[in-house]
């Protein structure tokens, strides 16, 4: 079992940076693949970024591509979601979550959630 707390969200301007965390309790972070995904108001929760279980292997969707870098610290039992050059249609909620699979972009593979932290990017 693994319990997530995201933090590091908070109100930013459009072309302004945050770094996310998701602090990962449990002795075995490092066997879970991890994601970051989203959700606006009145949207479907959306995949944003994941991270193989070693770091090795990262994906991103097109929306990210370029802005938004993913990265885990075993270590530390966290994963980081750099967001540079925020665009206020980034405002959501950003969720992160675990798999024991491979990392994916689909939702349903991850068994573990976070309770969201909000981004705001006003324009």
């Amino acid at each position: 079992q693994v319990h997530l707390v995201e933090s590091g969200g908070g109100l930013v301007q459009a072309g302004g940076s945050l770094r996310l965390s998701c602090a990962a309790s449990g002795r075995t972070f490092s066997s879970y693949a991890m994601g970051w995904f989203r959700q606006a108001p009145g949207e479907d929760r959306e995949f944003v970024a994941a991270i193989s279980w070693s770091g090795g292997s990262t994906y991103y969707a097109d929306s990210a591509k370029g802005r938004f870098t993913i990265s885990r610290d075993n270590a530390k039992n966290t994963v980081y979601l750099q967001m540079n050059s925020l665009k206020p249609e980034d405002t959501a909620v950003y969720y992160c979550a675990a798999t024991t699979t491979i990392a994916t972009i689909y939702a349903q593979e991850y068994t573990h959630w976070g309770q969201g932290t909000q981004v705001t990017v006003s324009s």
